[in-house]
């Protein structure tokens, strides 16, 4: 029986063996759970089913919980929680990565602080840490961004602050891009940044065509590359 409480289960973020991306305990916490928080209901059952094919899905309950959901419904939120007052485990699984970090369960994570109840963090991979600790940049100093502003005015405002902090910070911008338009994140970076700013490109992390690329922008307008529809993440430094 695990102790009652809520159970941070990071996901991979490609698809390879399991034991490339999360350690053994992990499995052996899920194969423990009955209720669980998911960003997709699809996933998180497939996710599931690679952890251990036992695992009967129709047994288990399911909320979702996602960019669709209405935060401010707070009854809705404490629902979710409700088996860990009655002493069970609640488990909430993003689609890839760690939840509540970049992805949904912060809300969920603040209201179980307030209830008093655990929380349990499991140790799995992150795209955002993973690309600071191979970029070569900052690491004592460093904002995730999440994704730039669509509008073309916007976003070069946002470059231009985030440029601020990273000359007068010394703070390393960390963002990301709808994958079908990375190509373009980089020609917009090379057309509004100074040339001798340094662009890390990290791109299908832990997966079997991970890439993970630090230039100047003036190396990347003369490099051949193409991400386009490939999980990437952005990482900029002086």
């Amino acid at each position: 029986m695990l102790e009652a409480g809520l159970y941070l289960i990071p996901s991979q973020l490609s698809d390879v063996p399991l034991d490339r991306a999360l350690p053994v305990h992990n499995i052996e916490v899920v194969r423990g759970i009955r209720h669980f928080v998911v960003e997709s209901l699809r996933s998180a059952r497939r996710f599931l089913k690679k952890c251990d094919r036992a695992i009967d899905i129709d047994a288990l309950t399911f909320h979702e919980l996602n960019e669709h959901s209405d935060l401010k419904d707070t009854v809705a939120l404490e629902a979710m929680l409700e088996p860990i007052g009655r002493g069970e485990a609640v488990g909430v699984i993003s689609d890839a990565g760690c939840p509540a970090v970049a992805d949904p369960g912060a809300d969920l994570v603040a209201i179980a602080q307030r209830k008093g109840y655990k929380v349990f963090p499991l140790v799995g991979p992150s795209s955002i840490l993973m690309s600071l600790m191979a970029s070569g940049f900052n690491g004592q100093r460093f904002a995730f961004e999440g994704y730039l502003p669509v509008d073309a005015s916007a976003r070069q405002a946002r470059l231009k602050e985030m440029t601020r902090r990273i000359e007068r910070e010394h703070q390393t911008q960390i963002f990301i891009e709808a994958p079908y338009r990375n190509n373009q994140l980089i020609a917009d970076l090379i057309r509004h940044l100074p040339a001798s700013m340094r662009l890390c490109v990290a791109s299908d992390i832990t997966g079997e065509n991970q890439t993970i690329v630090t230039r100047t922008l003036s190396q990347w307008r003369q490099a051949q590359y193409d991400y386009h529809k490939v999980p990437t993440i952005f990482l900029l430094y002086q």
